[in-house]
């Protein structure tokens, strides 16, 4: 009887440690997912912005970033190439080129986090 309690004991406790470290990994393997941005999610700014800035729960791989701006007509806005913020590879800040007009502009991102894992959005802003 002895040894049948020992091995219940010890598959109590494996089934415990399993569930703990599957949890674990479940933190490590997260997927970057936009925390904010600026202009922010429905604004409504007076002045066009000159850039864009994304910022993720977790460090972005920046040579996968993707970001495409569009504004009223579904014109295509030109933007830089994305950079991370230089003190944060969570910030991804993409410049703007060319002059926004008065108008809904919509930001669809796709981005890699560092653990591999690729996630995308949108959302909207409007220049008064």
């Amino acid at each position: 009887m002895a040894i049948y309690q020992i091995k219940s004991s010890w598959r109590k406790l494996s089934a415990v440690a399993v569930l703990f470290l599957g949890m674990s990994f479940q933190q490590a393997f997260a997927h970057a997912h936009l925390k904010d941005q600026l202009p922010a999610e429905g604004a409504a700014v007076e002045k066009a912005p000159e850039s864009i800035t994304l910022n993720f729960s977790e460090g972005i791989e920046i040579n996968f970033a993707k970001v495409k701006v569009t504004g009223p007509n579904d014109s295509v806005v030109k933007t830089g190439k994305p950079a991370l913020d230089s003190n944060n590879d969570t910030k991804v800040i993409i410049p703007i080129e060319s002059k926004l007009e008065a108008g809904k502009y919509d930001v669809n991102w796709s981005v890699v986090s560092v653990d591999g894992h690729k996630t995308k959005g949108e959302y909207s802003f409007t220049v008064k």
